[in-house]
């Protein structure tokens, strides 16, 4: 049998929305979200003019809502989340495609960045690993900050790269959706591109 791997890009690819948007608004709550986001307004403005990195964007709004969260709090949160809100945000063609890989016998990851700690407990239920940016934590707290480089872009084959030796395969596939995910979809000989919308 061919050996064959493929790498499932998540927000977008997946699932139909941004999941760092979903998990505050599930931990937090809407009103949160929508007035934690108008405080941060002039800052998003500036991430669209690319101004600000996406890594930085990223922490500060991390920060804004969850700086000093216990852990086990933020995770037993993210836990809740993938079982009760993120079904309904999954997109039925992506679940089958990562499905068909595993009954053809194909390795498959999830490579993300979104933080681990909103996908592994869901993924975890499919068997699949997940490679996503690392949260740092500091005294048993979320400090909104990463723990390394956001994976996204060059980090995402990086971090593939830290986690699998590709020579083995004979068939990559990698699905995704944005430009972030182009590094990754290089990689492979099947690229889905925007795939399963």
């Amino acid at each position: 049998m061919k050996q064959a791997i493929a790498f499932f890009d998540f927000d977008g690819t997946i699932t139909r929305n941004d999941t760092l948007f979903e998990i505050i608004r599930f931990q937090k709550g809407a009103v949160a979200l929508y007035a934690g986001m108008a405080v941060l307004s002039p800052l998003l403005v500036m991430f669209k003019l690319k101004m600000i990195s996406n890594q930085r964007m990223k922490e500060i709004v991390l920060r804004f809502f969850f700086k000093n969260t216990p852990l086990a709090e933020f995770q037993d949160r993210c836990d809740a989340f993938c079982r009760d809100r993120l079904p309904s945000l999954l997109r039925p063609r992506a679940v089958n495609a990562i499905a068909w890989h595993q009954s053809e016998g194909h390795t498959v990851y999830i490579v993300t960045a979104s933080a681990e700690n909103w996908v592994r407990p869901w993924a975890e239920t499919l068997g699949v690993p997940v490679l996503g940016s690392r949260l740092r934590v500091e005294n048993g707290r979320v400090t909104g900050l990463l723990e390394g480089k956001n994976c996204n872009g060059d980090e995402k084959v990086c971090r593939i790269r830290e986690a699998v030796k590709l020579t083995p395969y004979q068939a990559i596939y990698a699905y995704g959706d944005s430009s972030g995910d182009k590094e990754m979809l290089d990689l492979a000989q099947h690229k889905g591109f925007r795939e399963f919308e």
